[in-house]
């Protein structure tokens, strides 16, 4: 089976801005892949070009292994089997909801294109709302509606741009459910763009990381999560406590303790990152254990936040689960998890 979207060596510039730089990625029919990075860094840009909503300057552009665009050639997006989300949903407020699924599906018959409609809404959960106008809708019903209007049309590729960025905390996880089901049974090579690490790793099967322009890791959420390849990627799922080191010997040196570094020259200047939960907390310190002052301790649900001063260091802060969470004032031990621990050369 042809994949199902490829870009290819695909730059892009707007004026003397460079926005995308040798990008490169393929989705598999039936995979979901986001596209992670901050605002401006080009994830958006990308997604309009595979799209055809952007005219592609440099590269190429494939669906199912039909070239869709290249220095040479444009089809226009109608005709590239593409679905597309967005934010702001994109309803008619003139039309009822059979009538903007229904848009898209004028090449059918009546009772094929009322049928298809049916089918439609039947897949997001709004088999009740045909006659509905948008504005009866609440925010998380009408995206619900812009998913089945992409998906009436059988798309050989989906595309979502900030799909749930304009929902409250409880009809954005609530969608994010469903959508992911829909797309998953449907088998459809999907592109998802977000700036939110936790909906990417809720969402995708692979993450593709951005910034400036160009892609700074692409994996799955595990692999970024626990592998990540530079401290872009570590620090932007979430956040880490950083130390400023040098690599002596085969070591870096942290007031948590010293760090094995591998592949470095000797006096390299490094960063050394530990997430949160790398932070092992101990309630019985022994000689030479390092050793902390808890300032606070926050609840995160299922996990604490300890704020801690390490005696004669920095502040910094350890995600351990509620039952092992001790009370301000307390002194603990620290030791590190290597496998949250990570060296990278300072920029």
């Amino acid at each position: 089976m042809p994949v199902g979207l490829s870009l290819r060596n695909v730059s892009h510039e707007f004026g003397t801005s460079r926005v995308l730089r040798d990008i490169n990625f393929d989705v598999e029919p039936g995979e979901l892949v986001c596209l992670l990075g901050p605002s401006g860094c080009g994830k958006t840009t990308a997604l309009r070009i595979a799209a055809g909503l952007e005219r592609l300057q440099t590269g190429t552009v494939l669906i199912h292994g039909e070239v869709v665009a290249s220095a040479g050639q444009y089809l226009e997006p109608e005709k590239r089997g593409v679905g597309l989300v967005f934010q702001d949903y994109a309803l008619f407020p003139h039309l009822d909801v059979a009538g903007n699924i229904g848009f898209g599906l004028r090449h059918m018959g009546s009772a094929q294109r009322r049928q298809a409609v049916i089918n439609a809404l039947e897949r997001v959960g709004m088999a009740d709302y045909l006659n509905a106008f948008p504005h009866q809708l609440s925010g998380g019903q009408q995206q619900r509606i812009a998913l089945a209007r992409a998906l009436a049309p059988v798309p050989r590729v989906m595309l979502l741009d900030e799909p749930f960025s304009g929902l409250d905390v409880a009809r954005r996880a609530e969608l994010r459910d469903t959508t992911l089901h829909v797309l998953k049974n449907a088998g459809i090579a999907t592109v998802m763009v977000t700036h939110d690490p936790e909906e990417a790793m809720y969402m995708a099967d692979r993450i593709i990381v951005m910034n400036e322009g160009q892609v700074m890791q692409d994996g799955t959420p595990e692999d970024l999560y626990f592998h990540p390849e530079n401290h872009f990627v570590a620090s932007f799922f979430g956040e880490v406590n950083v130390f400023p080191s040098r690599v002596a010997g085969t070591v870096a040196s942290t007031p948590l303790g010293d760090v094995v570094v591998e592949n470095m020259p000797d006096g390299t200047k490094v960063d050394v990152l530990i997430r949160p939960e790398g932070l092992r907390i101990g309630s019985d310190g022994r000689d030479g254990d390092v050793l902390a002052n808890i300032d606070a301790v926050r609840s995160l649900g299922g996990v604490s936040l300890m704020h801690l001063s390490i005696h004669n260091g920095p502040h910094v802060h350890a995600r351990v689960p509620r039952p092992q969470a001790a009370d301000k004032g307390g002194v603990v031990s620290i030791t590190l998890d290597p496998e949250m621990t990570f060296v990278f050369p300072r920029d």
